[in-house]
């Protein structure tokens, strides 16, 4: 029972959280009025960019937030809508309209819940480096494709979902010359964000130039479309309202949302751990912690949320020690709604698209890619692929496609690995070795290599014992298991004996249960040293000679 409770307690949030609170309060503070200055466009931005608004944007920054702060893993880690939701989600309120994402938003949450509280969160190590990389990259395109519309004038809406497809479309439909005047507000943007990352790292450069873009456009009365008019409060928690049958529909969308809130927001707090020293995260707390952001992130009519790299990194690197920060960034937006709604209506969106399309540029690293593309050839094509599929069709199926391009590659090497060996008996030689083989298995003995390898044994002739060492085999699983009991079997039948030499204690039960010690001919067949092995053959030899040097011979004279 007591295992139980502290199995539930590591799940739940505690004074542990804020015991250096008393001392950083004061940087925790300042952190999180920097992420608050510095999430508040890219909220705006990546709501417009989904399709659900730029309230809905807001919202999800200060609910899920602030719940995500309380509740995660992470001491330092920031959470809200962030570009690569906004690649699942867009499509999504295409097919489905805007009302599909609170539902989306529900259920992700709770199907992400559901991983923390089956303590799936490691399962995010086991996501290869250039898959990771490659649907980066992927995201930050389509991203950058994504504002096409915006950039030149022109809605998105009613075309393809795919992202490609939808800017070729909008530049196509766009009212030429005037698209120039959103590509010039786009441009400057960009011009102001790349200028002040040279000059500081720590300004909030995107937020400089969304004011400097808005003040312009309404100095000179700019034809700019903007954000328009906003809540001047959150509004009331509500259960999503959906039909039956449209629920069944948003089921998959569900968890190709979830896969990637929890992919992400772990990725997101492994580097936060990894950039400064304010303790490890949990991560299936971390899971519970972002289920819980996005069912309230949709109740209040939001989206669903993720732990977003770039602003916990302005939170790490801005002074942060306790997820005290991440609050008051949940707080200092929640004031923006309350006090300045009137005044972010006004920002053209075209600015908004200017600050994804950076966004977007910078996630797409060339030294990264160099990296990858110089690694393995196999690394190399599962990076490709992973983009080229998350660009083309979808990220989670991109996801998928990747690791099962990067698992047929590292069973290939582990395949490779694997070998059969033929040794030289030990010691002075006997009358009769040349009869008894000796074979090392090393390496790994699975359903990728076991038939492989076994053959080799098979193919044998001429031999009238075999040794089969397994004392150097790392793996073993079923398939190579059943493989060798078929082996020891079909070689008894030939009349070749089979000694087992050195199975390992973690391999003896497996090896047990499909059948290998009992193929053998007795059980004194199964050794843990050799040499007892090797003597073993060689008296099963000296009586064969001798049972066959008795047998009388076809006109001897004692016949």
């Amino acid at each position: 029972m007591s295992r139980t409770w502290t199995s539930v307690r590591s799940l739940l949030p505690g004074r542990a959280d804020y015991r250096v609170l008393r001392t950083s309060w004061r940087s925790d503070l300042l952190a999180g009025i920097t992420v608050g200055i510095v999430a508040l466009p890219l909220a705006l931005a990546f709501g417009v960019s989904s399709g659900a608004g730029a309230a809905a944007g807001l919202i999800t920054a200060i609910v899920a937030g602030l719940v995500a702060a309380v509740f995660g893993g992470s001491n330092v880690q920031v959470s809200g809508p962030t570009g690569a939701m906004v690649v699942v989600l867009a499509p999504i309120v295409v097919s489905h309209g805007v009302g599909a994402v609170v539902v989306v938003s529900v259920l992700a949450g709770v199907i992400v819940l559901l991983g923390g509280l089956l303590r799936l969160g490691r399962t995010v190590s086991y996501l290869p480096w250039p898959v990771i990389e490659g649907f980066t990259v992927g995201i930050g395109v389509i991203i950058f494709l994504q504002q096409i519309p915006a950039a030149v004038g022109a809605s998105a809406t009613g075309r393809s979902t795919n992202s490609a497809v939808a800017a070729i479309e909008s530049v196509a439909a766009a009212d030429w010359p005037a698209a120039l005047l959103p590509i010039a507000a786009v441009v400057a943007v960009a011009v102001v964000m790349l200028s002040l990352g040279r000059v500081s790292g720590r300004l909030p450069a995107s937020f400089i130039a969304i004011v400097v873009v808005t003040l312009a456009s309404l100095v000179f009365a700019l034809p700019l479309a903007t954000i328009g008019a906003l809540p001047h409060s959150l509004p009331l928690p509500a259960f999503p309202v959906v039909e039956m049958g449209s629920l069944a529909s948003l089921v998959g969308p569900a968890f190709a949302v979830a896969a990637l809130a929890a992919i992400e927001s772990l990725l997101s707090a492994r580097v936060a751990a990894s950039m400064a020293d304010t303790g490890p995260y949990n991560p299936d707390r971390e899971l519970v912690g972002q289920g819980l952001a996005s069912i309230a992130s949709g109740f209040f009519g939001g989206m669903p949320a993720t732990g977003a790299i770039a602003r916990t990194a302005v939170n790490v690197r801005s002074g942060a020690r306790t997820r005290a920060s991440a609050i008051v960034h949940s707080l200092a937006l929640l004031a923006v709604v309350y006090l300045a709604a009137n005044v972010v209506a006004v920002i053209p969106l075209a600015a908004l698209s200017g600050v994804l399309i950076v966004t977007a540029a910078r996630m797409i690293s060339p030294t990264m890619i160099k990296q990858v593309l110089r690694s393995t050839r196999s690394d190399a094509i599962v990076f490709v692929v992973t983009a080229l599929i998350t660009v083309s069709f979808d990220l989670i199926i991109a996801v998928g496609i990747g690791i099962g391009v990067a698992a047929f590659f590292a069973l290939r090497a582990l395949s490779t690995a694997s070998g059969v060996r033929r040794e030289e008996l030990p010691g002075d030689p006997a009358v009769g070795d040349e009869r008894i083989a000796l074979f090392r298995i090393d390496g790994s003995l699975f359903f990728g290599a076991a038939e492989r390898l076994l053959d080799r044994i098979s193919s044998h002739r001429g031999i009238e014992v075999v040794i089969v060492r397994l004392s150097q085999l790392q793996l073993v699983d079923a398939t190579g298991a059943h493989t060798l009991a078929e082996l020891v079997t079909a070689l008894e039948r030939r009349g070749v004996t089979v000694l087992i030499k050195g199975i390992r204690p973690e391999h003896l039960q497996l090896l047990d249960r499909l059948g290998v010690i009992g193929s053998l001919r007795h059980p004194n067949h199964l050794f843990a040293e050799l040499d007892p092995a090797i003597a073993h053959a060689r008296s099963h030899i000296a009586r064969s000679h001798t049972a066959r040097s008795s047998v009388p011979r076809v006109g001897d004279a004692t016949a």
